[in-house]
């Protein structure tokens, strides 16, 4: 079945089986990797490592704990319909973390070859999470702050979560190490990449946005040559206030340097944008 279908918003089991997997994996991530270890890179992981670390606490009971927590503040700020999509992983990635985490006896994880896992959890940790939230669910846990912060207050997502991540990790560094910040960062910016690719996935297509005054020549070479649709219209400079015509084009990624070329070759003065469209649908 293709992944696409798989991850429609009507086909509920598969959804659940992606979310399920990919808490699963998650889990072992956490008990393989980030444990043993000791790196605290934010979230409720970041918590579960430092409570470990400093006191000996279970980590999938305080992974838990939070997370119900979270849970509630949901429901009270954030309604029925959010904290929904948040019940699953607030449930089922405690269980998981505790049932796998005898593995850890059986996999040896080499604390020196941080640079090397540091990659591994950056890639691993991005799939994970942006497949999460591309079938429609969340990983809950502290995520529920910088939406309850957003709704209330209007502070973005990237600023609230930056705030809160780089708290746990400053505090990961002052009782485990500082030089564990770095990796903790690493990991970060990689799963945060990663994140993004897998949610919008990969661009097949580019979109071009040509302010020119040869607009029927170039119109043409992108129906004639290119055999692609565009669209024309009118709008007005802001500066100067001059009206000009618009086009907007589609093409194939391969055919982006033809087309480009072709822009320059047909109106030397032309203005125009490039950039990736990672869906188009309709049209006729």
């Amino acid at each position: 079945m293709p992944f696409n279908e798989i991850i429609n918003e009507k086909n509920l089991v598969g959804r659940y089986f992606i979310l399920l997997l990919c808490l699963f994996l998650s889990a072992i991530l956490f008990n393989i990797f980030l444990l043993p270890t000791n790196l605290v890179i934010g979230g409720v992981n970041g918590v579960a490592v430092l409570l470990h670390h400093l006191f000996d606490f279970d980590p999938s009971l305080v992974i838990l704990l939070i997370s119900i927590s979270m849970l509630i503040f949901s429901f009270f700020f954030l309604g029925l319909e959010k904290t929904m999509g948040s019940l699953v992983a607030t449930i089922v990635y405690p269980f998981f973390v505790s049932i796998t985490a005898p593995i850890v006896v059986r996999f040896h994880v080499d604390s020196n070859e941080l640079l090397l896992l540091s990659l591994i959890i950056g890639v691993i940790s991005g799939i994970t999470n942006g497949l999460v939230y591309r079938v429609g669910f969340s990983n809950g846990g502290l995520n529920i702050i910088n939406q309850i912060l957003y709704k209330y207050f209007h502070i973005s997502y990237s600023k609230s979560s930056f705030v809160i991540n780089g708290l746990i990790v400053f505090l990961g560094g002052i009782y485990i190490g500082f030089n564990m910040v770095l990796y903790a960062i690493l990991i970060l910016y990689i799963n945060s990449l990663i994140m993004d690719r897998v949610m919008l996935g990969i661009s097949r297509n580019k979109a071009f946005y040509i302010v020119t005054q040869e607009d029927e020549k170039i119109k043409n070479f992108i129906i004639e040559e290119l055999h692609h649709s565009a669209t024309v219209f009118d709008v007005k400079g802001g500066f100067l206030e001059k009206r000009k015509r618009v086009i907007l084009a589609v093409v194939p990624t391969q055919e982006y340097f033809t087309l480009k070329e072709a822009i320059k070759m047909l109106d030397p003065a032309a203005f125009f944008v490039a950039s990736d469209a990672y869906q188009t649908e309709g049209g006729s």
